[in-house]
């Protein structure tokens, strides 16, 4: 039961690492830059490789190159197959196995790299295999899910789908259409041209898409009538998936820009604070803590893993806390002074208990090398602390803060 768990907790975290990692996630950070940088140097090579100039003294260099970074997505894609069943929870293990494979990103990920082995397997279909590594530039896709502004090419264009779809079905009935249309006018005038009804096709391609080839194009009076109508409705078919995804662009833009302005900054602060071994949560439930009423524990960060908390959550040390409370709505502010202790500082190498201060001055907390100190009567002063204060009286070099 033991190792059970432990390899479903192993395979939970290779999930995390080879998805697209949290800034506090080094591991999957770095494997995510290389996993970038494998599929832009794999397809730069196979565009450079085409190149004599750069074939001829650098080629066995970049078919070495390229056997790493193609390792690298036999790797990738293993690694999916072991982590599919925590990619779809809801399923049993093999119809994860089975839907990650189907699905585009899968086919995508396993013709980055099936087509470079099997001419070792079946050496009599390398030419046809090699076609198939174009499948590579699919990769690309990757790439967008790690940046918020490529991925939204992505979303206008799962979200139009259907208009892009019926867009589509449109320009091909028109082309079908046209074609069978010119076959009728010109056939007679061009028997070896327009041989049969779908001889056209081509015809109606560069023509609707305004492409324009010129190799096939009707002779006849009524044929080039014809011409000039499909060129004109072309124009407009062609208008028709790119006004499609124009909108969607500005209804993407238009909906985050919402989004953004519905957020209010204000309505909540959060703080992190570190449990070490001397703090006395440690070791408690977040329902013993007796936090304050409009504070809570927004989330809990243990071992790299964020945690929802409850109120039976027992807190450990090393564990990173995020509480949030709402601001204080008042008028009236607390002005702090911030002293930074210099060499020759009198405070230097005293204890708090006995630095000669007044009564109505009173030590907030000490900052030392990054880290913040609850100040207690033993805490030795130390050259470089900034001193956080509440005070009356003037300190020269002091900077004030308004809380």
């Amino acid at each position: 039961m033991a190792l059970f768990q432990d390899m479903t907790a192993l395979r939970k975290r290779i999930f995390e690492i080879i998805e697209i990692g949290s800034p506090d996630d080094t591991p999957s950070r770095v494997y995510d830059f290389f996993n970038m940088l494998a599929i832009v140097v794999n397809l730069s090579l196979s565009i450079l490789y085409t190149f004599e100039e750069f074939r001829t003294p650098y080629g066995h260099i970049a078919l070495s190159i390229e056997a790493v970074t193609v390792a690298f997505f036999a790797l990738d894609y293993f690694l999916r197959l072991l982590t599919a069943r925590v990619k779809y929870p809801r399923l049993s293990e093999p119809r994860a196995l089975i839907k990650y494979i189907l699905s585009f990103g899968g086919l995508v990920d396993m013709l980055s790299f099936l087509p470079y082995y099997l001419p070792i397997f079946f050496p009599s279909g390398a030419v046809a295999f090699r076609m198939f590594r174009v499948a590579r530039i699919f990769r690309l896709f990757r790439i967008t899910a790690y940046h918020d502004s490529l991925s939204v090419i992505t979303e206008v264009i799962t979200s139009k789908g259907q208009q892009l779809w019926s867009s589509v079905f449109l320009i091909a009935i028109l082309m079908i259409g046209s074609s069978l249309c010119m076959y009728s006018l010109e056939n007679a005038a061009q028997p070896d041209v327009f041989t049969n009804a779908f001889s056209g096709i081509w015809w109606a391609v560069s023509t609707l898409l305004t492409v324009g080839y010129g190799d096939i194009y009707p002779i006849t009076t009524m044929g080039k009538v014809f011409s000039i109508i499909i060129t004109f409705l072309g124009v407009g078919m062609v208008a028709i998936p790119t006004g499609i995804i124009s909108a969607g662009f500005v209804d993407q833009y238009s909906r985050i820009k919402r989004m953004s302005e519905y957020v209010r900054t204000e309505d909540v602060h959060f703080i992190k604070i570190h449990l070490d071994e001397e703090d006395v949560w440690a070791g408690k439930c977040i329902k013993d803590l007796g936090l304050p009423i409009g504070t809570i524990v927004a989330a809990v960060k243990r071992r790299g893993k964020v945690i929802v908390p409850r109120g039976n959550t027992q807190l450990m040390v090393g564990d990173v806390l995020v509480l949030g409370a709402e601001p204080f709505g008042s008028d009236e502010h607390i002005d702090l002074k911030e002293v930074i202790l210099l060499k020759h500082s009198r405070w230097v190498g005293e204890r708090i208990s006995d630095l000669d201060i007044s009564r109505q001055t009173i030590i907030v907390m000490v900052k030392r090398q990054g880290k913040v100190l609850i100040p207690n009567g033993n805490l030795v002063m130390r050259e470089g602390d900034r001193v956080i204060m509440y005070t009356q009286h003037h300190f020269s070099h002091a900077q004030n803060i308004e809380v």
